[in-house]
C-alpha cells in the first residue's frame, strides 16, 4: 500500500484535517484568551463583543470562527501538496514542448506523496533518452550499413559488368581471352555470391530469425573432424596441425552445423593470416561447467587498435587489402553472433608470438 499513490494522497488529505482541526482548535483557545484579556482591559472593546455575542450568539461565532480557522490552515496545507504537483506537471510540460532536455531530472521531495509520481517521470524520461539514443545508434547502424554493402557490392559488380561488356562488345583477341574475360567475371561473381550469403546470414542472425537444431554434441569429435577435413588445404598452405585437450569426450548442446561454421571461419583465418607462422593448433580445457576451445596461430599479431573492433561486421585489419583479399568482412561477426546463440562468448588475444582465439561454450550436464 505505501507505493499506491491514491493510498498515499488518502492518507496524507487526513492527515491534514486532522492537522488542520488541532490547528483551529489551538487558534481558538488562543483568541479566546486573547480576547478575553482584551475585554478586561478596553471597555470598547468589551462592549463590541456583548453586541456581537447578542447578534449571534456566543456558540454561532465560535463555530465560525473554528470553521474559519480549519479552512484557512486546511487549504495551505493542500496547497503546499499539489504545488510540488504543478511544478512537477509544469516540468513534464516543458520536457513535451522540448524547452527542457529529455534527460531533465524533476527534483523529488520525499516528505511529498507526488514524490512518487517524480521518481517515476525521472525513470520515464532516462528509459527514453536511452530509446533515442539507441534508435540514433540504429539509424546509423543501418546508414553504415547501406553505404557498407554498396560499396563492396559494386565494386565486383562493377568488374563483372565491364568484362561481359567486352564479351558482348566482341572486343576480345581470340578465344583465350575470351575465356580468361569469363573466368574473371566468374569469380567476381562467386564472390558477390559469398558476400550476399553472409550479409543475409548476419542480418538473420542479427534478428533472430535462425532456428537452431541443437543436439548433443561432443566437441572434441567435431574439432577432429574439421582439422581432418582441413589436413590438405593446411599442406597447401605450409602449416601443420595439432589438437590437444583436457578429455577425450566433452558434451554440448549444439547445432553441429553452425558450431562448424564457426570454427571453419577461425581455421580459414588462421590459414589466411597466420600461415607466416607454419602451426595451427587447436585446445579445448574444461573450465567448471564451461569448455573453453582455443585456435592458435603464429603469423603477425593483431595490433590493439584492432582487437576491440575485430568481431565488428565489415571491420578488416589489414585496411591495404581489397574487400575480397580480406574477405567479406562478415566472418567474425556472424561466429559472434552464432557463439552467443549458444549462450557462449568469443574472445581474442594476439601478441608477438601468437594470436588466439577462445571461444567459452557452456557443458552439457
Amino acid at each position: 500500500m505505501k507505493g499506491n499513490l491514491m493510498f498515499r494522497l488518502l492518507l496524507r488529505s487526513v492527515v491534514n484535517v486532522i492537522a488542520s482541526v488541532v490547528l483551529a482548535f489551538i487558534s481558538l483557545m488562543v483568541i479566546l484568551f486573547t480576547t478575553e484579556v482584551a475585554a478586561q482591559n478596553f471597555r470598547s472593546f468589551r462592549n463590541l463583543g456583548a453586541a456581537l455575542f447578542n447578534i449571534f450568539g456566543a456558540t454561532f461565532l465560535y463555530t465560525m470562527v473554528g470553521v474559519f480557522l480549519f479552512l484557512i490552515y486546511f487549504c495551505f496545507m493542500q496547497w503546499m501538496l499539489f504545488h510540488y504537483f504543478n511544478k512537477v506537471n509544469e516540468t513534464v510540460k516543458q520536457i513535451a514542448d522540448g524547452t527542457l532536455n529529455l534527460n531533465h531530472q524533476v527534483p523529488v521531495k520525499l516528505s511529498n506523496p507526488f514524490s512518487m509520481l517524480s521518481a517515476n517521470v525521472n525513470r520515464l524520461s532516462a528509459r527514453l533518452e536511452n530509446a533515442l539514443d539507441e534508435e540514433r545508434r540504429a539509424e546509423q547502424t543501418k546508414n553504415e550499413l547501406i553505404t557498407n554493402v554498396s560499396h563492396d557490392l559494386r565494386t565486383p559488380l562493377t568488374s563483372v559488368i565491364g568484362y561481359l561488356g567486352l564479351i558482348e562488345q566482341d572486343r576480345y583477341r581470340d578465344e583465350v581471352e575470351l575465356r580468361y574475360y569469363v573466368q574473371i567475371a566468374y569469380e567476381k561473381s562467386q564472390r558477390l555470391h559469398v558476400l550476399i550469403d553472409d550479409l543475409f546470414e548476419y542480418t538473420r542472425m542479427r534478428h533472430d530469425s535462425v532456428n537452431l537444431h541443437k543436439e548433443q554434441v561432443n566437441i572434441v569429435e567435431l574439432l577432429g573432424q574439421l582439422l581432418a577435413q582441413y589436413h590438405l588445404p593446411l599442406q597447401e598452405a605450409g602449416m601443420v596441425s595439432q589438437m590437444s585437450s583436457s578429455s577425450p569426450t566433452v558434451m554440448i548442446e549444439a547445432d553441429p552445423a553452425m558450431l562448424a561454421r564457426v570454427f571453419e571461419n577461425l581455421i580459414a583465418n588462421a590459414m589466411h593470416y597466420g600461415k607466416e607462422g607454419k602451426k595451427l593448433i587447436l585446445h579445448t580445457e574444461v573450465l567448471g561447467r564451461e569448455i573453453a576451445v582455443d585456435v592458435v596461430n603464429y603469423g603477425e599479431p593483431i595490433s590493439a587498435i584492432d582487437l576491440p573492433h575485430l568481431f565488428e561486421r565489415f571491420y578488416r585489419v589489414d585496411k591495404s587489402r581489397t574487400q575480397w583479399d580480406g574477405g567479406s568482412g562478415l566472418g567474425l561477426a556472424i561466429c559472434k553472433s552464432i557463439v552467443e546463440k549458444h549462450g557462449g562468448r568469443i574472445e581474442v588475444t594476439s601478441s608477438v608470438e601468437q594470436t588466439v582465439f577462445r571461444i567459452y561454450l557452456p557443458i552439457f550436464h
